[in-house]
C-alpha cells in the first residue's frame, strides 16, 4: 500500500498551512473537499480496525505505518456487533445467505 496514515496527516497539515497563507490562501471549497476525503479515509481505517477486532486478528493493517505501534485492538461492544450485524443483513439477504 502506497499511502499511509502519516501521509494523510501530512496532507491535512499542508492544507492547514495553505489556508493560513495570507499571500496565497487555499480556496475554501477545495479545503472542504480535502476535509471530506480525509474523513472518508479515516472512516475506512476505523472500519478496518473494527474488522481486525471482530475477527480477533492482531496483524497490523497495511494502512498504518510499519514500525509504528499497532492500534490497540479491543473487542467490539455488544452494540457495535449489533450494528455490524444489522448493516450486513441486507447484503446477506441479497446474496441468498
Amino acid at each position: 500500500m502506497k499511502n499511509k496514515i502519516a501521509d494523510l496527516r501530512n496532507h491535512l497539515f499542508e492544507t492547514l498551512e495553505k489556508l493560513n497563507d495570507e499571500d496565497n490562501p487555499m480556496n475554501l471549497e477545495r479545503a472542504k473537499v480535502v476535509s471530506l476525503v480525509a474523513q472518508t479515509i479515516i472512516n475506512s481505517a476505523t472500519v478496518e480496525v473494527k474488522f481486525l477486532n471482530a475477527t480477533n486478528n492482531r496483524d497490523s493493517s497495511q494502512f498504518f505505518d510499519e514500525g509504528q505501534p499497532k492500534p490497540r485492538l479491543e473487542p467490539p461492544s455488544r452494540q457495535e456487533l449489533k450494528d455490524i450485524e444489522a448493516s450486513a443483513r441486507p447484503l446477506l439477504r441479497k446474496l441468498g445467505a
